[in-house]
């Protein structure tokens, strides 16, 4: 008897799948086998090709027809292109949230800084064990910093861009140290200061300075 799938596996093997991609469980140029991954998530192969064809749509795989699905390849000039697109989102969303925001807006921004800072910290330690949290701290202040903008739209978009993005860094784990806490630390005190061209300044600086750094790394042959 087939085995039955639960609900939740339905819904979440989209957002598994895209993590797995993100985070490098499934590297660039891998072929994407559907009855190892079924096992993996728990799901069916007809949800599986669902959210494949999905993840092609979003630039995370790509079919190769007969051969089938592999994971989408990585390039020095793919994270470039990425990181411009990246800059160009956030750079517009965070003037218009500096215009916008109201003191929730920077009570939400103070405190995704801290619990970012507080995972800086443990990195410069040397406990790359946290990695996945410290990004994910990354990528909630800066979304802190643009969710006042009031443009859903740009906002998916930004999001969608910022995981292709955040796919380079931890193939390539890179964290900047000190140099990139304290660009964190000027983004919070320009955005408070609703000093929107030095917030700019400060984000295509930090931008540029981690596309540098990934392939300017030991690792960066990864890609």
């Amino acid at each position: 008897m087939a085995q039955a799938i639960h609900p939740d596996a339905e819904r979440d093997a989209y957002a598994a799948l895209r993590r797995d991609i993100i985070f490098g469980v499934l590297k660039p140029g891998d072929r994407i086998v559907l009855g190892e991954l079924k096992a993996r998530y728990g799901t069916s192969a007809s949800t599986l090709r669902e959210k494949l064809l999905r993840l092609a749509e979003e630039g995370f795989v790509v079919g190769e027809g007969k051969r089938g699905y592999f994971v989408a390849g990585m390039s020095p000039e793919g994270l470039r292109e990425i990181a411009e697109l990246r800059a160009l989102l956030e750079c517009h969303a965070l003037r218009k949230s500096i215009e916008r925001g109201d003191t929730e807006w920077e009570a939400n921004v103070v405190a995704a800084h801290h619990r970012l800072r507080r995972m800086e910290e443990e990195m410069k330690a040397g406990r790359t064990e946290v990695r996945e949290t410290w990004k994910r701290y990354d990528w909630e202040f800066h979304q802190a910093l643009i969710m006042a903008c009031g443009m859903a739209e740009l906002l998916s978009v930004h999001g969608s861009v910022f995981d292709k993005y955040l796919r380079y860094q931890m193939r390539l784990l890179t964290f900047r140290g000190d140099v990139a806490a304290e660009e964190h630390r000027g983004l919070l005190d320009a955005a408070l200061a609703r000093d929107a061209d030095r917030a700019e300044e400060i984000l295509r600086t930090h931008v540029a300075g981690g596309v540098e750094h990934c392939l300017g790394g030991p690792d960066a042959a990864a890609v």
